[in-house]
């Protein structure tokens, strides 16, 4: 395929989460990618022993337009549910800076916390849309250069940056979809504002230096998406994995009926 028609692709994919080999989790992504705009949908929640004791669900959503092939968010919303309570964080964007952003129930204020300044607001990506890494160029998008990525995140409490180091190609083999080759990228968590500094999780993530991240591809399309997630706790490994990864190129025709 060449021009519009490759540069469409839609994955409809499932998590399974797990902590030392046991699940406590499980999602579900859809993304659709057209040739000037794109949207991301997930749901998930705690499973078994974990979902007796805390019983969490959330829902996330992003919209955008994608201009010379770059993702340009211009919506995110996400809902976090527990047995306790229910927040929906809602933000709009535009030319990646923060329009404006709002947190239903509105949260206490924490003095400990560091203020997130206008300045944080601008060149940034919501959560959802940050995970969807788009390799320019023309060459194989499953390379090395996958991993030559830093990405400025606020997800309308905390912004962040995380930053991308190549470690390896590798492959997997789904349940159903998927196998193939992926691209293995070492992941850095830096808090920026929006965090109390003594927050335990904080500085722990922040000194990880064995998170990985795997990408791999929508199909049709330049943009990779994580496949498995591993980041170490003191408690074992923590693992987000796809149980379920179906990647379908979309001819322009059919891309055109989904508008």
């Amino acid at each position: 395929m060449t021009g519009p028609a490759a540069a469409q692709g839609k994955l409809e994919a499932h998590y399974d989460v797990t902590l030392a080999g046991i699940v406590v989790g499980t999602g579900a992504w859809a993304v659709d990618i057209l040739d000037d705009q794109y949207s991301a949908a997930a749901s998930g929640g705690a499973t078994g022993l974990l979902k007796a004791l805390a019983h969490g669900t959330g829902t996330g959503s992003s919209q955008g337009r994608i201009v010379n092939g770059a993702l340009i968010p211009s919506s995110y919303t996400a809902t976090i549910s527990s047995s306790k309570k229910s927040e929906t964080i809602r933000m709009s964007l535009a030319g990646g800076n923060v329009k404006d952003f709002v947190i239903e129930p509105t949260p206490p204020v924490d003095t400990r916390r560091i203020p997130v300044s206008d300045v944080h607001k601008r060149g940034v990506f919501d959560p959802m849309s940050a995970t969807l890494l788009r390799v320019p160029g023309t060459a194989d998008p499953l390379g090395p250069d996958a991993c030559h990525a830093s990405t400025g995140i606020f997800d309308g409490r905390m912004r962040y940056d995380l930053r991308l180091s190549f470690k390896r190609m590798d492959t997997v083999k789904s349940e159903k979809g998927y196998q193939g080759p992926v691209v293995v990228c070492a992941i850095y968590f830096s808090p920026i504002a929006g965090y109390v500094p003594d927050r335990f999780a904080i500085k722990y993530l922040a000194a990880q230096r064995n998170m990985e991240i795997w990408l791999a591809p929508i199909a049709g399309t330049r943009v990779l998406v994580p496949y498995r997630l591993t980041i170490p706790t003191p408690l074992g490994t923590g693992k987000m994995e796809a149980t379920e990864f179906n990647t379908t190129a979309m001819p322009p025709q059919t891309a055109a009926k989904t508008r």
